[in-house]
């Protein structure tokens, strides 16, 4: 098993010679969001912090600030014990027009060792979950096991929510390890629901899987990913482990500035890869947030 020190120390060496850079193009494509643009994402941040207060599925849909900020949500269900089984839950949004797929996330020190444990070597999606999926695309095998520990039931609910409402929209959201669960629906939902649409909105999400499985997320998923300043868990697990982030990279800079960074691991500055070149240049508290001024957790 490889310990937190051992695979700090060579992180730190290998993240600190570089890696290939992007397109000169993409890096001059760096663009700041408007205050519209990030307002819009701020009913999906309270969504995504709702997770981690295990919500209840009655009507009196109360559990803390974040999830009473979205006062008209309607749940479904619910499930996970915040141990073993991450929370989740499923329900429908009127004022966003979405189901809503919520994935708890972790805390900082637990998600570290998740990432640097004998669970970061990569495997092969199930393919009963996945079908048609190529056996290219390989995923970090805790990542992997944490959504297959939930697939089923949250897509019973996702199927059960669409009926009941007449949904043509689906939205799936998480922070952290409930980012990394979140981005693996984006891509199973729609191979087992037809005739709506879906789209992924993740927070301090970590690389989840190689290159191939990079470019199969870009090709069959609308992502979006948001990282906070100085956060050390999108440069993990390294890309000298063979992983890679999928497109759609929004990067709060240190003056809070949302920054839209093209292509993979943008290796620019101004995006999460050339902003924290190794994780002692990181800060570990800006996991949490703000995003927008929501912190993540109930």
């Amino acid at each position: 098993m490889l310990t937190s020190r051992t695979f700090l120390a060579v992180a730190l060496a290998i993240l600190s010679v570089g890696a290939s850079p992007v397109q000169l193009s993409k890096r001059q494509s760096i663009t700041a969001l408007t205050s519209a643009q990030i307002n819009a994402f701020t009913a999906f941040t309270h969504f995504a912090s709702t997770a981690y207060c295990q919500p209840s599925t009655t009507s009196s849909w109360s559990c803390g600030a974040n999830c009473n900020a979205n006062s008209d949500f309607i749940p479904t269900a619910s499930g996970g014990n915040g141990g073993s089984v991450q929370f989740w839950y499923v329900g429908f949004s009127p004022s966003q027009g979405s189901v809503i797929v919520g994935h708890q996330g972790t805390d900082t020190s637990e998600i570290e060792a998740l990432l640097t444990d004998a669970q970061a070597i990569q495997k092969n999606l199930d393919s009963g979950l996945f079908p048609g999926v190529p056996s290219s695309v390989e995923v970090h095998g805790g990542f992997a096991n944490a959504q297959a520990d939930t697939a089923s039931a949250v897509l019973s609910a996702v199927r059960t929510t669409i009926s009941r409402h007449g949904a043509t929209r689906v939205t799936v959201v998480g922070h952290s390890l409930g980012c990394a669960i979140a981005m693996l629906d984006g891509i199973y939902l729609p191979l087992h629901i037809s005739g709506v649409t879906f789209r992924t909105i993740g927070y301090g999400c970590p690389r989840v899987g190689n290159p191939e499985f990079a470019n199969y997320v870009d090709s069959h998923s609308d992502f979006t990913h948001i990282n906070n300043k100085k956060d050390i868990v999108p440069i993990l697990p390294g890309r000298f482990l063979g992983y890679a982030h999928a497109a759609g990279e929004v990067h709060i800079s240190e003056n809070n500035q949302w920054l839209s960074c093209p292509g993979h691991d943008n290796t620019s500055s101004q995006c999460i890869v050339g902003d924290v070149p190794n994780i002692f240049e990181g800060n570990p508290d800006d996991h949490s947030g703000p995003y927008n001024g929501i912190t993540m957790g109930c």
